[in-house]
């Protein structure tokens, strides 16, 4: 076994591992996919976040309120069966 050697395929980018003795390639490996997208669709991606998460909020609120309201009439019909 001669000297081994790796190499970047400048067309697929693969690495390529090349035995120098025998002239073969011993191991390849394909090259992680990168995943690029254009900064509008990233823009147009956080601001749906942005969004639901707004809207996440004020549903909470709502429910707050809402739970606020029934605790207030509980404790209105305990002070009225009080007396």
């Amino acid at each position: 076994m001669g000297k081994i050697i790796e190499v970047e395929c400048p067309l697929c980018h693969s690495s390529l591992w090349i035995d120098t003795k025998k002239k073969t390639v011993i191991q390849h490996e394909k090259p992680k996919k990168k995943n690029f997208e254009s900064f509008d669709t990233l823009l147009m991606k956080e601001k749906e976040k942005k969004q639901k998460a707004d809207e996440r909020f004020v549903l909470a609120r709502e429910l707050e309120k809402e739970k606020k309201k029934k605790a207030e009439d509980i404790f209105k019909k305990s002070i009225k069966g009080q007396k």
